[in-house]
């Protein structure tokens, strides 16, 4: 399948964007200046400035005289490149691949997605009647090359469309300039009465370098596809991406279930063919106003069924506005890893910490109250009790040792202790009552105290006299008082966790 490029030109870029913020100026003749040497230039202007001669370089005072009542707006650097980078964005409807051109174009490489728009006429009629209902003058171009459907976008009277293998025939006629060549470069051209491509595409490509450089060469054989020429996309295509262009737009919930599940399984086929799951996926849907939103999801374990990704973003539905239609699905799995193929392993009717079970089980809890509010912990080899668990989100990970069985642990532990106000009767006992965040409780039961001592290889510490210590209404709590056994030492008392 040969390449195909399709170049936008945005003749009055920053005066379309003016104009369509400010619905008055459409009728007006308007231009943007910006200094240069203590004088104000006009940099860019809209057609209806163009017509009473304004012309980028004159002075601002001159356009004034030129075209009455003309508006002028003093630019900003770089706002062209933004919205230009928005433009892109809005672009990825038609292709994933679309690189901005400075200082007022767009690049697109169309290859393979024409036909989703009826073929070639039908696509770029679509996208101008888009952007034109958006305000904005276009000129597109349809071409085998980069260079070919630039120099038609911005040169050529007609046949923006280049037949396959027919860009030495659309740039014969067409001049110097639409090769994209140094003004130097051009003056020179033009005071040889080289006024067209056609003057000197046919000379040799020694000579054509001995008389004008290697980049007049290098911009020419680019235009014919003699030389390559890469388009940098805005964004990276995601290596496992699926999208569906809708030949109408749907609106109710039921259809846009059908469409996403239908996609969801295009994916997963093509992933369980290759022997990976997905970890994770964005959903992007393109709405006909231009408007776009977004569903994300996230998974613990390499996923391919087909239903359960379905159900994550189901769970998600109720965010996807789609006003006067979506027309457009982009499913996008960023982040895939290989897929065991082992069956399942139940023991004694419960499934592994890492089967698929528990993973689609963690899934949807993370679905609703968060990735980030689910945890999982293994045991560390640790006495002090901040180190002896350690948190993972990776479900096939090992521990590294046993869960003590011989020491009673709190079901939730403080990080980091929090102090309390305690009464005891002798500093080696239990306290009787203590305070915790302004809560006075009183303990009828307490354990034989428990001395952890503190890891000297890792830091310097002393020791603690942790209590499993019950209160009068039944709750338990982790305390522990710090040493008190040399002169000048005051026990102080923390809570480090509760227990069911």
């Amino acid at each position: 399948m040969p390449k195909r490029f399709v170049s936008i030109w945005f003749k009055y870029l920053l005066t379309d964007r003016e104009a369509i913020r400010l619905h008055s100026l459409r009728e007006l003749p308007v231009a943007f200046t910006e200094p240069d040497h203590g004088r104000m230039l006009v940099m860019a202007m809209n057609a209806q400035a163009e017509q009473y001669g304004v012309k980028p370089g004159i002075a601002a005072a001159d356009a004034r005289v030129l075209a009455p009542g003309i508006q002028l707006f003093e630019n900003k650097p770089g706002r062209n490149i933004k919205l230009l980078k928005g433009l892109a964005e809005w672009c990825l409807r038609y292709t994933p691949l679309v690189m901005v051109d400075p200082p007022d174009g767009l690049l697109l490489d169309v290859t393979g997605c024409t036909h989703l728009k009826g073929g070639e006429t039908e696509f770029l009629k679509d996208m101008v009647s888009r952007l034109h209902a958006l305000g904005y003058t276009i000129r597109p171009s349809m071409a085998d090359t980069i260079g070919c459907a630039w120099a038609v976008a911005r040169c050529a009277e007609s046949g923006l469309i280049v037949p396959v293998g027919g860009q030495r025939n659309a740039l014969m006629p067409l001049p110097p300039g639409s090769l994209r060549l140094g003004l130097d470069l051009l003056i020179k051209l033009r005071e040889l009465g080289f006024y067209q491509v056609g003057s000197f595409i046919h000379m040799p490509k020694s000579v054509l370098k001995r008389r004008f450089g290697g980049n007049m060469v290098l911009r020419l054989y680019q235009a014919l596809g003699q030389e390559a020429e890469f388009l940098l996309p805005l964004k990276e295509p995601v290596p496992y991406s699926e999208r569906v262009a809708l030949l109408e737009p749907i609106r109710t919930r039921e259809v846009i279930e059908t469409t996403v599940h239908a996609l969801i399984d295009t994916l997963c086929k093509r992933l369980y063919g290759e022997g990976l799951g997905l970890r994770s996926a964005v959903l992007t849907y393109c709405r006909i106003d231009g408007k776009s939103g977004q569903l994300s999801i996230g998974t613990n374990h390499p996923s391919q069924p087909t239903d359960h990704i379905f159900k994550l973003f189901a769970l998600q539905f109720d965010q996807v506005a789609p006003g006067l239609g979506i027309e457009l699905f982009i499913l996008d799995a960023p982040k895939t890893e290989p897929a065991s193929d082992k069956q399942n392993l139940l023991w004694n009717g419960k499934p592994a910490v890492d089967s698929e079970q528990v993973a689609e089980l963690l899934d949807n809890v993370a679905a609703r109250v968060g990735k980030d509010q689910t945890h999982r912990y293994l045991p560390q080899e640790h006495h002090w009790p901040e180190r002896a668990a350690g948190n993972t989100a990776d479900l096939t990970q090992t521990p590294e040792s046993d869960w003590p069985e011989e020491s009673i642990r709190p079901v939730q532990l403080l990080e980091p202790p929090e102090p309390i106000e305690a009464m005891a009767l002798t500093p080696d006992y239990a306290p009787r009552q203590f305070v915790y965040r302004h809560e006075r409780h009183i303990i009828v039961n307490a354990d034989d105290p428990e001395r952890i001592s503190h890891e000297w290889w890792i830091e310097d510490g002393g020791y603690r006299d942790y209590y499993v210590a019950e209160d009068e209404e039944g709750m338990r709590y982790w305390l522990f008082g710090t040493p008190n056994d040399l002169p000048g030492q005051t026990r102080r008392w923390f809570i480090h966790g509760y227990f069911p």
